[in-house]
């Protein structure tokens, strides 16, 4: 059975809260709600109760009332989600909807390999070698209600460009795009036509009351993945946990520029910190390695990450934000390491996994912007 999803709103429908929610415990009168208003992870529903999502009135602030925003489906275990899928960000909370999947290499080195199908070992790191695992990760667009509430833990995501212009410092983004793995997505339904507010929501998706999902692609949504399918691409993921703080990672190719008679390559890095433990931490420093195929190795350290200390609880487990880097050689590889402090004023390096920079063979001009 399905769980009605609800939403906190006040009389005219202004978003204020975050979509989080604790998991539902099923008592000898029935299903029983854990009902809170924020900081939880959200849970999938059990598949064999069926509970409702609500916010407690003790935590509820003056003057809002509950609206209901779809229904819980049940996630799937294997296959994909299809294009106009609605979800919630089971880590982030956000409500989204999927545009289309991509196949990743997931390298996982949590994950003992004895026979790997292919192994990847960065020169500087001393890393063990690990297996490549297929893994499905899908290009979704965020609700812009809820970007203002997961800034705490995490940036508003956006797809980055490079500009089509002379500067080759020139950069453009998309705000509200984000990549999710399979298993960050719990699936609802909606009624609403129109469920997520994005200015891109109407000019790629619509409304088909006979197709399950009942969100398609239109023509502009295909044309757009082909054109700038090289800046998009998501092809490897890279993963390690050191003292229960796993460090996930997922490099994008942006393209080159040439500049000062030589040719720039640059990347963008997206990085996910998550607290698997129930201890605080507070991240205080970052320390970089850069190794570009040109013979250079650049070293960076510096406070916290995009100008945040990001504190990991067991309310705000995880925080994610993403980051540039340019290279004069058309590859490269990063790694180093985060450290953190604990409430007692001790310290500890948490390992970034090392992860390729590579440039697209087929590469295309890049994008001048968004053009129907």
């Amino acid at each position: 059975m399905s769980s009605r999803l609800f939403n906190q709103v006040t009389s005219n429908s202004d978003f204020r809260s975050p979509l989080r929610w604790s998991r539902s415990l099923t008592g000898a009168r029935g299903p029983r709600p854990l009902c809170a208003a924020g900081g939880a992870r959200a849970f999938p529903p059990a598949a064999t109760t069926t509970t409702r999502r609500h916010l407690s009135s003790r935590n509820r602030p003056e003057g809002k009332v509950l609206e209901t925003v779809g229904v819980f489906e049940v996630p799937k275990q294997n296959g994909k989600y299809e294009t106009g899928q609605l979800f919630l960000h089971s880590v982030f909370g956000y409500r989204g909807v999927v545009l289309f999947p991509w196949q990743a290499r997931l390298y996982d080195r949590d994950v003992a390999s004895a026979a790997p199908e292919k192994t990847e070992n960065p020169a500087g790191h001393g890393s063990k070698e690990v297996k490549g695992k297929t893994h499905t990760y899908y290009q979704v667009l965020i609700d812009a209600r809820d970007c203002p509430h997961i800034s705490q833990r995490s940036q508003t995501e956006a797809v980055t460009f490079l500009a089509n212009h002379d500067d080759s410092r020139a950069l453009y983004a998309i705000p509200g795009l984000d990549y999710v793995s399979h298993e960050d997505i719990l699936p609802y339904t909606s009624t609403d036509q129109v469920p997520i507010q994005h200015e891109l929501f109407e000019r790629f998706l619509l409304y088909d009351q006979t197709k399950a999902p009942p969100f398609v692609a239109r023509e502009t949504l295909r044309a757009w993945q082909e054109k700038n399918h090289p800046w998009l691409e998501l092809s490897d993921v890279h993963r390690e946990t050191t003292e229960n703080i796993r460090v996930t990672v997922i490099p994008f190719y942006m393209g080159m520029r040439e500049a000062q008679n030589s040719h720039v390559y640059w990347w963008r890095y997206c990085i996910r910190l998550e607290n698997l433990d129930s201890d605080v931490v507070q991240l205080r420093e970052r320390h970089w390695r850069i190794f570009s195929l040109s013979g250079t190795l650049e070293t960076v350290r510096g406070r916290g990450v995009v100008g945040r200390e990001p504190v990991l609880s067991k309310e705000q487990p995880a925080f994610q934000y993403s980051s540039h880097v340019s290279l004069q050689a058309s590859s490269g590889h990063m790694w180093g390491t985060f450290r953190f402090e604990r409430p007692d004023g001790s310290h500890f390096d948490v390992r970034i996994p090392p992860f390729s920079l590579e440039s697209n063979k087929d590469e295309k001009t890049p994008p001048s912007g968004l053009h129907w």
